[in-house]
């Protein structure tokens, strides 16, 4: 079984001790061969020679004490394996470590170029490993920005994905954000856990992208409103969702426990999602009962949205007729959604 990096590292670490230990004992060994004659100094100096096989010559008169061949002998045989093994779990280090995380990221960068209408996600703590979670389980395209490669790493780790493309870097640098190519992206997740850190990516991202959809999330009630200033389309405060939730706890159970075992359900991957319908789509100028969704797909229609008017019609019924620009709120499992985005005309769904 291939080793981890973690099990590079102990095993580095136990060969580490090793030589320390093969040291201390061809030291102390040559100090009492030679009944403290001879200085530490040089006793260090004949294990290092001894261990290396360089030849540079005895220093002290090895030949002079008795028996003293034989500790050589024994030295060098035991000495040489624990070297041998000290080397190789440092190059493996190097070999598993620079070597390939060079080319991976080499990889994943160029994967990364060619990423458009993506998700960039800056935060991989808690908040923002939970948000991976939901685009990888939506199919959606994404990219991570972090500091702290270890996050992302344990992320990786956790969902068991090697595919997960990711940048390593300061997400208020407007650098990092180019990198991540927000200027292509469709949207911006802000999981930071500093609001002063959400504040300046969402002035960034914007000047870097007016198009851009950026959803942030504020601790401070009093970051909200600064955040939208700074071009945030929507700020979310974890406490007021908080709040809302143990409300509906308490109140309205069986609706919780629905739409948790909707997104916990990794056999039918069920959503609630939205589809737009682009201009040019065959559903337009339809009802509902003409189109081809309900023959095509699973999905319940549960709200459609009127983009000129921005007015909502719930649970649309078979007359309701569909209109350029309009959006469909659905309930259903993805591959039937990703068949309605293709009906529609319109490749990007997001989660509602």
């Amino acid at each position: 079984m291939k080793e981890s990096m973690h099990d590079l590292y102990v095993r580095a670490y136990r060969a580490g001790l090793l030589m320390i230990f093969v040291f201390a004992v061809g030291t102390f060994g040559f100090y009492l061969l030679g009944s403290g004659q001879w200085s530490f100094e040089d006793c260090l100096y004949m294990t290092a020679i001894t261990l290396s096989t360089v030849g540079y010559g005895e220093i002290v008169p090895i030949s002079e004490v008795p028996h003293a061949s034989i500790f050589v002998v024994a030295l060098i045989l035991f000495g040489m394996g624990v070297t041998l093994y000290f080397a190789s779990s440092i190059v493996a280090i190097f070999v598993e470590g620079d070597i390939k995380n060079f080319w991976r990221r080499r990889k994943m960068k160029k994967a990364i170029d060619k990423l458009e209408n993506h998700i960039v996600v800056c935060g991989a703590g808690t908040t923002g490993g939970l948000v991976v979670d939901e685009l990888i389980a939506t199919q959606t395209p994404f990219v991570v920005v972090e500091q702290d490669e270890e996050k992302i790493l344990e992320r990786v780790s956790k969902i068991g994905r090697e595919d997960l493309y990711y940048l390593v870097g300061d997400a208020t640098d407007p650098g990092t954000l180019r990198d991540a190519h927000v200027d292509s992206a469709q949207g911006l997740i802000i999981a930071l856990p500093e609001d002063k850190d959400c504040l300046i990516v969402a002035l960034t991202a914007r000047g870097l992208n007016p198009d851009l959809r950026i959803v942030s999330r504020a601790h401070e009630p009093e970051y909200v409103p600064r955040i939208q200033k700074a071009g945030a389309d929507k700020v979310i405060s974890p406490n007021a969702i908080g709040g809302m939730r143990l409300v509906s706890e308490m109140i309205r159970p069986t609706v919780v426990e629905f739409l948790d075992l909707m997104l916990r359900d990794k056999e039918k991957n069920l959503r609630i999602e939205q589809v737009q319908i682009a201009s040019g789509s065959e559903v337009i100028g339809k009802k509902l009962k003409e189109t081809e969704i309900r023959k095509v797909t699973d999905l319940l229609v549960i709200a459609a949205r009127n983009e000129h008017t921005g007015t909502y019609t719930y649970n649309p019924g078979p007359d309701f007729v569909v209109e350029d620009g309009t959006v469909l709120v659905v309930l259903g499992e993805m591959n039937d959604v990703i068949k309605l985005c293709e009906m529609c005309g319109h490749e990007n769904a997001g989660a509602a």
